[in-house]
């Protein structure tokens, strides 16, 4: 099982896109497309933070388990990214301390039935241009957040990845890159996945 994980933008879904199409990975996608509350939450995130926080983590908690019995399962986002989420939003007052708690409480009882990743993949990005591949991907409920959340985030990511350590983790800067359309700039990539995957043991490397 191998989890992509990432800031909003950063391209987590192309390369989960990548791995599915060309070596047969099963594909655990972030649920986002039937969340009846994702966009209630950009609106308004002082009542949605933590509704929406639990059910990304009940989806997380179900992806995971599905994942485990596969032989071969990439994930597009990671229960322990969503912790980010919610102290971010514990922080900015948007999530009350009593919810974070029970948050909390909730996310280290699921972990320790959670099998971690083989390999975490992180992929950086600056947030100026996070910020960019969300205005050009156009998602409504996007547009209308402020740049200073966005910042936000990013600082609380890299904060967070460069302590991660529930598994081995991969981090590629991804700020040039174009690895969908970039044929080069997508050999790049899978390079650096190949040769940790070598270096890890799994068999199966992405050619």
């Amino acid at each position: 099982m191998i989890t992509i994980d990432g800031v909003v933008g950063v391209g987590k879904s192309t390369l989960m896109d990548i791995f599915t199409k060309e070596k047969g990975y099963v594909a655990f996608e972030e649920p986002v497309v039937n969340n009846p509350i994702l966009d209630k939450f950009y609106y308004d995130r002082e009542r949605y933070s933590f509704p929406l926080q639990i059910f990304f983590l009940n989806e997380r908690f179900k992806h995971i388990k599905k994942a485990s019995q596969q032989g071969k399962a990439v994930l597009d986002r990671s229960i322990y990214g969503d912790l980010i989420f919610a102290k971010m939003l514990r922080d900015n007052g948007e999530m009350s301390e009593e919810e974070f708690n029970i948050y909390l409480d909730l996310f280290h009882n699921m972990i320790q039935h959670c099998k971690a990743p083989a390999l975490m993949i992180y992929l950086e990005v600056s947030p100026e241009e996070a910020m960019r591949r969300i205005a050009k991907r156009g998602r409504d409920y996007e547009q209308v957040v402020e740049a200073e959340y966005w910042i936000n985030l990013n600082k609380e990511y890299r904060e967070y990845f460069s302590q991660y350590n529930f598994s081995p983790v991969l981090t590629i800067n991804v700020d040039n890159l174009d690895f969908e359309n970039n044929p080069e700039d997508k050999a790049f990539v899978m390079n650096q996945i190949n040769a940790k995957l070598l270096e890890l043991g799994i068999e199966e490397a992405i050619a």
